[in-house]
């Protein structure tokens, strides 16, 4: 049998006694074995209780980025479906606007007409020849009784805003005609922003 003196106590003379003598002892409580013990018991217990924490919050943000992946896919399809339909609303309304391009410029000549027409109508003793539209410019040849008749009809045809700038090319006596005085001219119309 082995004995252990744990306390420092002297070995019993009597050799009979077969329970050893063990005491474990704590000290006094205020001692700093006690104190020690205590505030390891307190941060074990602490650290647990912030741990419980963390994980609770692990979880529960786990399953909130769950839901948010979910949302991110439903709204993905959402945004390629919208920008699938606004790519399509692109192509009509370019498609539209080539329509009404190409109507605006169907009426151009017919505006052109009508704006020389009224112009001409409303001037006294000015007759048209040819009228050529240039692309930028409209050129006109034409016969005018004087040439105050056709510095009316530059006067005129500026008014209506249709031209930028009107030039003379070039103005002679008609020599057709020997009972009147009437005169050729020819000019040329800067076509405005209209």
């Amino acid at each position: 049998m082995i004995r252990i003196n744990l306390l420092g106590a002297p070995k019993p003379k009597n050799k009979r006694s077969s329970v050893p003598n063990v005491t474990l002892e704590m000290g006094e409580p205020g001692s700093p074995k006690v104190k020690i013990l205590v505030v390891l018991v307190l941060a074990a217990s602490v650290n647990m209780a912030y741990w419980y924490r963390l994980d609770k919050q692990k979880q529960s943000i786990a399953v909130k980025m769950q839901a948010a992946e979910q949302k991110n896919r439903e709204l993905s399809e959402v945004k390629a479906k919208y920008l699938e339909r606004q790519r399509q609303a692109d192509s009509y309304k370019r498609r539209v606007d080539v329509i009404d391009q190409l109507r605006a410029n169907q009426s151009g000549p017919v505006n052109l007409l009508n704006t020389i027409g009224d112009t001409i109508n409303s001037t006294e003793a000015v007759w048209l020849s040819t009228m050529k539209d240039q692309g930028n410019s409209v050129d006109i040849e034409g016969m005018a009784l004087s040439t105050d008749a056709v510095a009316v009809l530059i006067q005129n045809l500026q008014k209506t805003g249709y031209s930028r700038t009107i030039e003379i090319k070039e103005t002679y006596p008609d020599e057709t005609y020997k009972e009147m005085q009437a005169f050729q001219f020819t000019l040329t119309c800067e076509k405005g922003k209209s």
